[in-house]
């Protein structure tokens, strides 16, 4: 155990969370293959990189405004400032980078929620330190920040705003720097994905902080003109882009916000009960955030330590908003892990101060830590197994990471059998489950992409595949109607989508025409059918089985 001045010291929380951080969001972060989403990112900022615009972004050189730019200049200037378009680990990076940030502001934002309750005399800022190594440990942020893709910065910056907010509103002066601070970090946000994390963070956090939730919350008023300057500051950068573009092609901005519009009905739709399993996505905390929510048990419990109803009612609003959206995906629930985060903070701080005073501690706290210790040599246990029921190529029994992962997590599971069920320690209980996930991640994220490529079909020739092709490989390339933008991605350039009127405009031949169905003579037009062949079509599969699609390519040629 290290001695209590180091515990204390605030270089040693930031060191740690900082090392929760790197095993949380950087290892092997070029590994998996790229998401739908992400590659939709990344074509966009291969564009911008390649002498494309910047401010009307394009996607296989047609218009991108479905989403704000401001993730796609980031992945840009990474490309840019490493001189590589392809090298996965630097396009998500910048991902990783604004995960970090998140949990820094979550961090401030936990210290500003919990600096005036009496129990942070005892050990100050404790709680908000922990906060932030339960939300840097947890589920959903892990992969969230190790994807490229929208989300984790715009609610990314949308924590960094409520913490502005509300230092401001807790500081003795007018607090104007800090209110500006948080129109910019809202602007940000709305660049990063429009009204999506004020709608699902923001407006639950300051209806509560309003409310009578919220003991302090006559400060608000004392500030309003502050908090004036945060939303006007935040409309003026969030609306700027949305206003440009559409002051230079108001047709497509209309029929893009028609659409995205139309798809909160109709895409991706689930029933209202749909994120009731938030919990689990706290991840090695889920039995802790169960308890946490258990109002008549957590509430004076975790209430000594956390403004919990004030937590408590930011998350269910935060729940009930999202859940009236019929389009739901797992990654939107980002917004509630922030508050739950707290709540398990609260919790961990009262067991811990519980088992100081062992004489003093009840039944039920005894069983809850030894049910957390059961939990935690469990996960232990199954990793292990795991590696030896699915046996894939260099994760089996007979290899070093094998041996790696039992002597490891063996190690883990053996401390909090000691720790935890034997002399009931919770604080080393967080330690171990730290170290536990980081020993996951760092062991067997490897895993990963070898596991989706299980069932892989051998054999099946894909469009990079053709792409390679000597007489195939400096043709330029075009589409008959739209490629999947995956395909876009591996294959490294644009493949505009023609019409046939376009296709009469063609000067330089041969080309190649990709189409979802086989392209022959009878397909070109009119005045080319004396003059151009269309060479047999062949065909390339779009994913790792036949049952993913098949597409065609055709070389036009001059007769």
């Amino acid at each position: 155990m290290l001695p209590t001045s180091i515990l204390r010291a605030g270089w040693f929380r930031t060191l740690t969370v900082l090392v929760v951080c790197f095993f949380s969001f950087f290892p092997y972060l070029g590994t998996p293959n790229v998401s739908l989403m992400e590659a939709r990112n990344f074509v966009a900022a291969r564009e911008m990189v390649n002498g494309g615009s910047w401010l009307i972004p394009t996607m296989n050189l047609e218009l991108r405004l479905a989403k704000p730019p401001l993730p796609t200049w980031a992945v840009a200037t990474a490309m840019k400032l490493a001189g590589t378009t392809s090298n996965l680990f630097v396009l998500r990076l910048p991902a990783a980078l604004m995960a970090t940030l998140l949990i820094l502001f979550f961090w401030g934002l936990a210290r500003e929620l919990t600096r005036r309750l009496p129990t942070e005399t005892d050990e100050p800022g404790r709680t908000a330190w922990l906060g932030a190594l339960v939300l840097a440990s947890s589920l959903l942020i892990i992969t969230s920040g190790r994807e490229g893709q929208w989300d984790i910065f715009s609610n990314s910056f949308m924590v960094g705003t409520l913490w502005l907010l509300t230092r401001g509103w807790n500081s003795a002066g007018r607090g104007y720097g800090w209110f500006a601070a948080a129109g910019v970090t809202l602007g940000a946000s709305m660049l990063s994905k429009g009204p999506v994390a004020p709608y699902a963070m923001l407006l639950p956090y300051v209806a509560c902080y309003l409310s009578r939730l919220n003991p302090w919350r006559a400060t608000v008023r004392a500030h309003w003109q502050g908090t004036a300057l945060a939303a006007v500051l935040g409309l003026g950068i969030g609306l700027s882009w949305p206003l440009y573009v559409y002051s230079h092609v108001p047709a497509a901005v209309l029929a893009v916000a028609q659409v995205e519009t139309t798809s909160w009905g109709e895409r991706h739709v689930q029933p209202p009960w749909y994120y009731l399993n938030f919990p689990v996505f706290s991840g090695i905390w889920t039995l802790v955030a169960l308890v946490a929510l258990y109002v008549p048990y957590a509430r004076h419990r975790a209430g000594a330590y956390v403004p919990y109803l004030l937590l408590l009612g930011w998350l269910v609003t935060s729940l009930v908003l999202l859940s009236l959206v019929p389009e739901k995906k797992e990654r939107y629930m980002l917004p509630l892990l922030p508050p739950i985060a707290l709540l398990i903070a609260g919790m961990l701080r009262y067991l811990e101060t519980a088992f100081q005073r062992p004489t003093t501690v009840l039944p039920t706290e005894r069983r809850l830590v030894r049910a957390w210790t059961v939990v935690l040599v469990v996960v232990c246990a199954l990793a292990p197994l795991a590696m030896m029921v699915v046996r894939l190529p260099g994760f089996g029994p007979n290899t070093l990471r094998f041996v790696a992962v039992v002597v490891v997590l063996g190690s883990v599971a053996l401390v909090a059998i000691r720790q935890g069920w034997q002399h009931l320690r919770p604080t080393a209980l967080m330690a171990t489950s730290l170290t536990a996930m980081a020993a996951l991640l760092a062991l067997l994220l490897p895993a990963y992409p070898r596991w989706e490529g299980r069932r892989d079909e051998q054999g099946l020739r894909h469009l990079v595949d053709v792409r390679r092709q000597p007489t195939l490989r400096k043709l330029p390339w075009y589409s008959m109607g739209e490629v999947p933008v995956k395909q876009i991605w591996m294959i490294g350039e644009p493949m505009p989508d023609i019409s046939d009127d376009t296709l009469h405009t063609l000067s330089r031949l041969p080309v190649v025409v990709l189409s979802d169905e086989p392209y022959d003579d009878e397909d070109l037009p009119q005045a080319w059918q004396a003059s151009v062949d269309a060479m047999p079509s062949d065909s390339f599969y779009l994913g790792r089985d036949r049952g993913a699609g098949i597409w065609y390519y055709t070389v036009l040629r001059r007769k």
